[in-house]
């Protein structure tokens, strides 16, 4: 059993946190109740969850700041929960680096399944960076993206991205010229088990699009009606 996989759970409403690790503990999860932000900053670094699962309304610190605050140091998996269904915030929480978004109230099965999903594409990511030997990238002028050490190089200096960002990039620059459909990207990117909707793919090409300006011999464009290509001029 030392071999099972951790998930914080953090959540102010005990009750829902307790029943959510009752679904989990079934799948033969480990799981840890925190309930507030603070709090789970701390058990973070003791605890080292292989996913957390992060409600947004917290007392103190809210998910959303915890949520930018792991990311800047680590890319365990995150998938937000909340009451709050409006596209501003699901997409406001995909911005700040999260994995998925459960509107509450949630059936168990589907948390169930996501949490199980998350957790493959992840160590599907990590499998795939560990077994290259010679180096994965590619490499334009003033970029360089690089799929063995997750970093990328820009006019020279390092841009912090997420795992699916850099992945994203990584995908489009290989194939220069070449259009994908936001479905595609999805498959390549997110896996076919993806329980998410094309907006996912929006909403990482935008964040791109911040970090990466277009260059006078490359850009990310948008092929309308259609989707996404990585434009070498």
């Amino acid at each position: 059993m030392a071999n099972r996989q951790k998930i914080l759970i953090v959540d102010d409403d005990n009750n829902i946190a307790e029943l959510i690790s009752l679904y989990l503990t079934k799948e033969c999860f480990e799981t840890k109740i925190v309930n507030d932000g603070e709090e789970a900053l701390r058990v973070i670094k003791t605890f080292s969850p292989n996913l957390i699962l992060l409600d947004l309304m917290l007392p103190g610190i809210d998910g959303y700041q915890v949520c930018r605050e792991v990311r800047q140091k680590s890319n365990t998996p995150i998938i937000m929960l909340s009451a709050k269904g409006e596209i501003f915030d699901k997409v406001l929480g995909l911005e700040l680096g999260a994995d998925d978004y459960i509107i509450k109230p949630f059936d168990s099965k589907e948390l169930v399944a996501r949490v199980k999903a998350v957790l493959r594409r992840s160590q599907q990511s990590e499998k795939a960076v560990s077994s290259q030997t010679n180096g994965k990238y590619v490499e334009y002028p003033d970029l360089i993206i690089n799929l063995t050490n997750y970093s990328v190089l820009y006019n020279g200096n390092p841009v912090d991205m997420p795992p699916k960002e850099l992945e994203l990039l990584y995908f489009l620059a290989s194939s220069p010229n070449q259009v994908f459909t936001r479905e595609q990207l999805l498959d390549h990117i997110w896996g076919y088990e993806y329980i998410g909707d094309t907006r996912t793919v929006d909403v990482h090409i935008k964040r791109l699009r911040e970090k990466i300006k277009d260059h006078k011999n490359w850009s990310i464009s948008t092929v309308w009606g259609i989707g996404y290509k990585f434009e070498v001029k």
